[in-house]
């Protein structure tokens, strides 16, 4: 069976087509479209004209590319941007029309359990361990062990809800950046209460912006795009600082930085920080494998 998985992110929108027989995954497609769903109104709950129409080609050459491949099954899920907007619902409407995709808009929570999903098929989940996926609009945790979700939850905020909210200064001024601890502190003091409970040793970070971490720290693994590969964290918290106080130009100047996650990465940074921190958790990896790959192990089983 070939199965296509539309992943219709905040930032990006992900289109992976796969082989899947004898419960494995075999990759034959994949690309990403910085479609910026969540541009410019997001903390408005509004998807605006331009992000909408380019949101509805993004979809129009996905669902060419579907059909190039004969794919057997086609499954969209809409995360955060989609499910927060007023006019959610009319871009799935549209979608539907102009392209014949079927999004399902899925909760906060089922996006959790796709990307431990995901996380879990890269075997790396070797002890008691937090997963955290940065989006645009939403950020979700997932604590657990090899075989157990133990606690998850999705919070709004996504590296591009809270720049549109929080970061007006170049570089990122020390009173954005308190305004942004501030509002961590008072968004997700459950996580880091639980966290102190069940004390995981492992942060793993799916895909995104830790991709661009290994990219920028120059882990090989991640740059021949394995599912998995360890970070070191005295690395990362030299390369955080750096992104932090860096400018927008000399992060741009960053080799490796994809545009779209120029400023982002910084209060993906923040955010990264703060959980480490307020965790003490010591160690850190990525998976590449996140939502998506999670959609296409649930089709298998």
């Amino acid at each position: 069976m070939t199965a296509a998985v539309i992943d219709l992110g905040t930032n990006t929108f992900h289109l992976i087509i796969a082989d899947l027989a004898d419960n494995i995954v075999n990759v034959i497609y994949k690309t990403d479209v910085p479609a910026r769903l969540g541009e410019g109104r997001l903390n408005e709950n509004i998807i605006i004209p331009e992000a909408f129409e380019r949101g509805l080609l993004t979809l129009e050459a996905f669902a060419k590319t579907i059909q190039e491949h004969k794919a057997d099954i086609v499954k969209a899920t809409a995360t955060s941007a989609v499910r927060s907007a007023s006019n959610g619902m009319d871009f799935v409407n549209a979608a539907k029309e102009r392209t014949g995709i079927d999004i399902e808009v899925i909760s906060g929570d089922r996006e959790a359990e796709y990307i431990f999903k995901g996380v879990q098929a890269t075997g790396m989940i070797n002890d008691t361990s937090l997963v955290m996926d940065i989006g645009g609009g939403s950020t979700e945790f997932i604590l657990c062990r090899p075989d157990e979700l133990i606690w998850k939850k999705s919070y709004d905020i996504g590296a591009a809800r809270l720049m549109q909210a929080y970061f007006k200064s170049d570089p990122l001024s020390l009173s954005d950046k308190r305004s942004i601890i501030a509002h961590f502190e008072h968004t997700i003091s459950d996580l880091i209460a639980i966290c102190q409970i069940h004390k995981p040793q492992t942060l793993i970070g799916s895909a995104g912006a830790f991709e661009s971490f290994a990219t920028l720290l120059m882990v090989k693994e991640a740059q021949d795009k394995l599912s998995s590969a360890p970070l070191d964290v005295e690395g990362y918290k030299e390369l955080a600082e750096r992104l932090i106080t860096s400018t927008h130009q000399e992060r741009v100047e960053m080799e490796g930085l994809i545009p779209l996650r120029v400023d982002m990465i910084v209060i993906a940074a923040v955010l990264v920080n703060y959980v480490m921190d307020n965790t003490k958790i010591e160690n850190l990896s990525l998976s590449t494998f996140d939502l998506k790959m999670g959609v296409l192990y649930s089709l298998i089983s």
